[in-house]
């Protein structure tokens, strides 16, 4: 089964829980947070109650998603399938503007063939670009610019 990450955002540094106010807290069992007491979580062990300070478990959690983070190098998009980055298929990606300053670039994953995304400032595309070849969106070509009419249009009636 898949470990989960939680969000560290969710304590309070200023105050300290429980374990069962920790598991309503992440929405998790009471053992997985014995468990993660038995990983390394700091606890006040006061013989039936245990207490956690809030400031350790942000910290614990903060730790737990920095220690499975990878940086892609140049030329290498993250494939959420394979949980790893890797090199398109091909060295070719397509960028798709979402906003006037960001876009997303979109590639084929070489293991999975499943389609990996990235989201890439504008500004920064040829350095995370690397060896890949980036296809640019055109722009579209409008109905009264076109050297052939739609075939709904009624323009030559007379």
């Amino acid at each position: 089964m898949k470990k989960r990450l939680h969000n560290p955002n969710l304590a309070k540094i200023h105050r300290n829980y429980t374990v069962e106010e920790v598991s309503s807290l992440y929405g998790v069992f009471k053992g997985t947070v014995r468990a993660w007491i038995k990983s390394g979580l700091p606890a006040l062990n006061d013989k039936r109650l245990m207490l956690i300070l809030g400031s350790d478990l942000v910290a614990f959690h903060q730790a737990r998603r920095t220690k499975n983070k990878q940086k892609c190098k140049s030329g290498e998009i993250y494939c959420v399938r394979c949980h790893a980055p890797k090199k398109p298929t091909g060295g070719m990606a397509d960028y798709r503007i979402i906003t006037e300053k960001i876009g997303n670039l979109e590639a084929i994953c070489p293991d999975c063939d499943k389609i990996m995304n990235q989201r890439v400032s504008l500004s920064k595309l040829e350095q995370v670009s690397g060896e890949i070849t980036i296809t640019l969106p055109q722009a579209l070509r409008h109905i009264i610019e076109s050297n052939q009419p739609s075939v709904n249009s009624d323009l030559k009636r007379e």
